[in-house]
């Protein structure tokens, strides 16, 4: 072997330095771009109209760890129940800001229910659903002079299935002319990216700051996702909200918004995410939340629960007892953790191993904040505990997994707790 003089680079996402928007209830500021870190958010699936339904569903999304949450407005019955839904949260403590969803119809509903405009924090505002022709820019103005006026933050949110078709046709026409012409999925690239920033230029010269802008150009398609957010990132600088639009069900889903948001966080591209999952029956809403927050977790971009660090079983490992204690452990973390972010600064941090056999369960174990490997098939009945690295004891008999769990919460109560 001939190692090089050099040590190996250490893997890092880059940082983005984009104008900072700020998302305010009350005195929760959300602060997004700039420096400040990558954040999630979520949309309720809840009838609006239907305020107390709506209300509960937030107040979950927020405790999973959305930052602030998107809800439907689309009628004057929505429009009217805005309020009463952000009076419901704040007599329940959480002061989530809230995100309106308008299309179509925006401009009416922010005019003639003002204490809808008031009561949200942010308005998402889809330029290929404002109005046609002279209707689409005075349209569009009046929900930025909204915006001015009560001095809120916005999302200029593209969307390929919306598209404006008039500059959409324009640049096909354009595109005819060219001695070469462009694919047409890049005319379409073109499109979804003019349409963005020249609708936040215009909402600029409206009087609306730019660091109250968040722009976004969402597409269904990975690899579209990757080259129109690597091309909007290098034109501007405003915030960015990245998220795949439908990207559908179960595994399918995940797998396609990990893949997407993490090669262009990776690159620094990327200051807020939505994990758009079609739920599954009975899912909760909740699941597009944790989701999002393992893929920030996962590249080391924040840290939202304890993480579990779990082997995947094989033949030595027949017996069930690690995958029990792991689930039974990782739920047990998730649970608590309304909680512990105001008992346990820090806790978030913590890493916990639950390991299945004698193969990697000790080095595994030792890696960890605190964690156990247990017997293998074959193994002698007893499993070691680890804890900063070192053997601290062995557990054996019938009660491993509530003696581990009284141990990890130990731990968590000596290292983050007040007296630590």
């Amino acid at each position: 072997m001939n190692p090089t003089d050099a040590p190996i680079a250490m893997a890092a996402p880059l940082a983005r330095r984009s104008r900072q928007a700020r998302i305010v209830w009350g005195s929760n500021v959300v602060t997004v771009g700039g420096d400040a870190p990558v954040r999630v958010q979520s949309m309720t699936n809840t009838d609006t109209v239907d305020a107390i339904a709506t209300a509960i569903q937030v107040k979950e999304l927020a405790q999973a760890g959305s930052e602030f949450v998107r809800i439907t407005v689309n009628t004057p019955e929505a429009a009217a129940a805005v309020p009463y839904i952000r009076e419901q949260l704040d007599r329940m403590g959480c002061d989530v800001p809230l995100v309106g969803d308008f299309h179509y119809n925006g401009h009416r509903l922010l005019t003639e229910f003002p204490d809808c405009a008031q009561a949200l924090s942010k308005y998402r505002i889809n330029p290929g659903n404002v109005g046609k022709g002279d209707k689409r820019d005075r349209q569009f103005g009046q929900m930025i002079e909204a915006a001015v006026r009560w001095d809120k933050a916005v999302r200029i949110g593209v969307n390929w299935g919306s598209l404006d078709q008039e500059l959409l046709a324009g640049l096909m026409d354009v595109n005819g002319r060219r001695s070469q012409p462009w694919d047409a999925r890049q005319v379409m690239y073109e499109a979804l990216i003019t349409s963005a920033i020249e609708s936040a230029r215009r909402a600029e010269e409206m009087g609306l700051h730019g660091e109250q802008i968040i722009l976004s150009c969402k597409v269904s398609g990975v690899q579209d996702l990757i080259a129109v957010y690597r091309e909007l990132a290098r034109r501007c600088d405003y915030a960015l909200h990245l998220g795949l639009t439908e990207a559908g069900m179960g595994t399918k889903g995940v797998v396609a918004s990990a893949t997407a948001l993490s090669i262009l966080l990776q690159e620094g591209i990327g200051d807020t995410i939505r994990v758009s999952l079609t739920p599954q029956p009975g899912e909760a809403r909740t699941q597009e939340v944790v989701v999002a927050a393992e893929i920030l977790q996962s590249l080391g971009l924040r840290a939202f629960v304890p993480s579990v660090t779990a082997c995947p079983g094989c033949g030595r490992t027949t017996s069930t007892t690690f995958q029990e204690l792991a689930k039974q452990i990782d739920d047990y973390l998730r649970a608590q953790m309304p909680v512990w972010r105001e008992r346990y600064p820090g806790v978030e941090k913590l890493k916990v191993a639950v390991m299945g056999c004698i193969v990697n369960g000790p080095g595994e174990s030792k890696h960890a904040d605190i964690g156990i490997s247990l017997p293998g098939t074959g193994e002698a009945p007893a499993a070691p505990v680890f804890i900063d690295g070192e053997k601290a004891m062995t557990l054996r008999g019938e009660n491993i997994v509530r003696e581990f769990q009284d141990i990890v919460d130990g731990y968590i109560d000596k290292r983050f707790g007040l007296g630590a």
